[in-house]
């Protein structure tokens, strides 16, 4: 057991705040974190890889996992299942590594009320304008037109559900939100429940404090 308990770290956002790059920011900060690989039912674009990007399933397979209880987190988003796979998450934690998860509002909240609810924290990004929003969905020149429209309808569903989380950043400029995520991380390793080694620590100081008295 290590001396601290692995986080489950939440990032949301709709489509185009930032979300994905300020994942890859935090990766790059500190490479011990785990990014949770989500598994999906939606067929592989080019140049995606099995086990890097995602984990490819059927949708028997999908549903197999979840009636086991191996999905941590699922749901069924523009016409495909993601989850995210229970038994890697389990095994980061424990051995004090913390996971990323860039996952939607309906995974938020079925992790945050899971088992592992306690060691969670959840970050969601909002875009400093919609009409921003739009212009960097146009700009990544990955969707068609229908694509961006349906993303862009989705986008309030997802915003409406900003204060289910424990932190709320305006990503207005990159950068600065990525310093704070930092520190929001940084800090949320320190609370009480992360430390599992605090116990013995001041059991020994009350051992310690008897033996003077």
């Amino acid at each position: 057991m290590s001396d601290r308990r692995g986080l489950l770290i939440i990032l949301s956002s709709p489509s185009g705040a930032g979300k994905s790059t300020l994942t890859h920011r935090l990766l790059e900060w500190d490479p011990t974190l785990s990014f949770s690989v989500s598994a999906t039912t939606r067929t592989p674009r080019a140049g995606e890889v099995d086990g890097e990007d995602y984990l490819f399933l059927t949708e028997a397979a999908f549903q197999r996992d979840v009636a086991n209880g191996d999905m941590l987190e699922h749901a069924h988003v523009f016409g495909n299942f993601y989850g995210s796979p229970r038994g890697p998450v389990e095994a980061a934690i424990n051995s004090g590594r913390d996971v990323l998860f860039d996952i939607d509002w309906q995974g938020a909240q079925q992790i945050q009320n899971s088992s592992l609810g306690q060691h969670t924290l959840s970050i969601f990004i909002l875009p400093p304008s919609i009409t921003e929003l739009h212009r960097r969905l146009v700009s990544r020149g990955k969707d068609s037109e229908d694509v961006i429209a349906k993303r862009m309808r989705k986008s309030w569903d997802e915003i409406s559900h900003w204060a289910e989380y424990d932190y709320v950043l305006v990503n207005d400029d990159l950068e600065e939100t990525a310093r704070r995520l930092k520190t929001i991380v940084e800090a949320a390793r320190l609370k009480r429940l992360q430390q599992p080694g605090l116990n013995a620590h001041v059991k020994a100081l009350h051992h310690e404090f008897e033996e003077m008295q």
